[in-house]
């Protein structure tokens, strides 16, 4: 894989790595850090926070998505960029994609991850499967349900102010 980052992604993704180890010296913490860059300057950094936070959700990219949500007052970052000091697990690169983060730089992969452990690689290969043969299982509750859940879907669609795109 040809290295094509430049001086500027190099500090920032240096900053992610320093983030994740000054995570070391800290009770609770696994060793990730991620930091979100918008026009040149870091509007948000997280470490992963999971066991301090008892909170499967609290990864270092997701916990720096938060802090720029809040720093900059929105979810979106179609102008942003995600360092990490690995490659994000599924969960997080999927919260990248929710908000519209169009670049991810990352330093250790998730072979490497994997090496040390951590469970990212297999969730990737889990995804990569048909649900009916995936470990976590997931039960359809039928038409009943599912048409009380899409009337509230459609009340929702109709308030908005502007046409609805669907993404089929």
């Amino acid at each position: 894989m040809p290295d094509a980052l430049g001086v500027t992604d190099r500090q920032f993704l240096a900053r992610a790595i320093e983030i994740s180890r000054q995570a070391l010296e800290l009770e609770g913490k696994t060793p990730f850090g991620a930091v979100v860059v918008v026009a040149g300057e870091i509007v948000g950094e997280g470490t992963s926070s999971v066991m301090e936070l008892r909170d499967p959700t609290a990864h270092a990219e997701v916990m720096a998505l938060r802090h720029a949500g809040s720093t900059l007052g929105r979810h979106l970052f179609e102008d942003g960029v995600m360092y990490s000091s690995s490659e994000p697990c599924p969960m997080c690169l999927a919260a990248c994609y929710w908000a519209r983060v169009p670049r991810v730089v990352f330093g250790a992969t998730s072979h490497d991850v994997a090496t040390y452990g951590f469970e990212d690689l297999q969730f990737y290969r889990e995804l990569g499967v048909p649900s009916e043969r995936r470990s976590l299982r997931a039960d359809f509750a039928g038409p009943t349900s599912q048409a009380q859940a899409v009337d509230v879907l459609r009340d929702w669609a109709e308030r908005l102010p502007g046409p609805l795109v669907p993404k089929l």
